[in-house]
């Protein structure tokens, strides 16, 4: 999955955060991707006041029941990135990830897929004939400045790692929590886990201090802090926190993401994660004339099998900073 908008907003994240614990909703919003049948997906980042979570800059859920056409699983054909690692993250259902460092991999639920694209990667994503439609959670990190250039390359994380206390069970994806660190490489200091409460569950959660933090219900409703979520809305949970406590009556199931506060300005258009708007420019051009020294074919396809980058705003990307003073809640 990846952001095939007809007309993406372009965004200029900058780094803002407000120190603290706060907690502040945003709410999904219904982002249409197009296809004969109507796929759509629920984005909650970024948003024009919270661009990114630590380096997480993007996260969209799919083929969830309370999206349109429920369980459609779109078949997206070769795409390129820069900039960013994606992750994908299959809650049911199977889906069948190729790209142009050679990978041709099916992913299931329990497996990670982590793609770094460096300077430039092309991937696609279908379906797997037979298999239940997709549902999961697609992210992308944001890769600091020391990383852009690095050897576009893929992961595929069959076993991961679980942090336990009783009443909790957490998947560590990406990063470190409670201790415990995940394969999967990272560039940033961050973390992204897949958590399930137990109904009746009252856990204190240890966190980074250092951290900003946020969270996403998939399942049921939990408490945290006080605060009452359930599927919809992200929480965004400010920085200093040293553990969460959370509870719920009837058990949940949810996302926690996690990171440093990214340091660096990020200009995000399309697939595309750069510092510039020349970077963008570039990085689509290249695209569009086949440039295969920096977008080579995807493994499986042919040249012609491709997503047409969407035409450029005619104006130049500006500044999307967070906001300063905000009361969502």
């Amino acid at each position: 999955m990846s952001d095939l908008e007809i007309d993406p907003d372009e965004a200029r994240c900058e780094p803002s955060p407000r120190p603290g614990p706060i907690t502040e909703l945003y709410p999904a919003r219904e982002v249409p991707l197009g296809g004969v049948r109507g796929v759509y997906v629920e984005r909650t980042l970024p948003q024009r006041d919270l661009p990114t979570v630590g380096a997480w800059c993007f996260l969209d859920r799919f083929g969830s029941a309370t999206a349109t056409e429920a369980g459609a699983s779109p078949d997206i054909l070769p795409h390129p990135h820069i900039g960013l690692q994606t992750v994908t993250w299959p809650l049911d259902g199977r889906i069948r990830h190729r790209d142009s460092v050679g990978s041709d991999v099916e992913i299931e639920p329990g497996q990670l897929n982590l793609m770094t694209s460096g300077r430039g990667i092309a991937h696609s994503e279908f379906g797997v004939p037979g298999a239940e439609a997709g549902h999961g959670l697609q992210l992308w990190i944001a890769l600091p400045g020391t990383a852009t250039g690095t050897a576009p390359h893929f992961e595929q994380h069959r076993e991961l790692p679980r942090y336990t206390t009783p009443g909790l069970r957490a998947t560590v994806l990406i990063g470190t929590l409670g201790g415990v660190t995940s394969p999967a490489e990272a560039y940033t200091p961050i973390v992204g886990a897949d958590i399930a409460l137990d109904p009746g569950g009252d856990v204190l959660l240890p966190l980074d201090r250092a951290f900003e933090h946020a969270v996403l219900v998939i399942e049921g409703t939990v408490t945290i802090d006080g605060t009452e979520l359930s599927v919809g809305p992200l929480l965004y949970l400010g920085t200093d926190r040293a553990e969460l406590r959370l509870s719920s009556t009837g058990g949940a199931h949810f996302a926690l993401l996690g990171g440093e506060p990214f340091a660096e300005e990020l200009v995000m258009w399309w697939n595309f994660v750069g510092r510039s708007h020349e970077e963008i420019i570039e990085a689509r051009q290249a695209w569009e004339a086949r440039d295969t020294s920096r977008f080579p074919t995807v493994v499986g396809h042919a040249a012609e099998e491709r997503i047409p980058a969407p035409p450029l705003p005619p104006l130049r990307l500006k500044p999307r900073k967070r906001a300063t003073d905000c009361t969502h809640l």
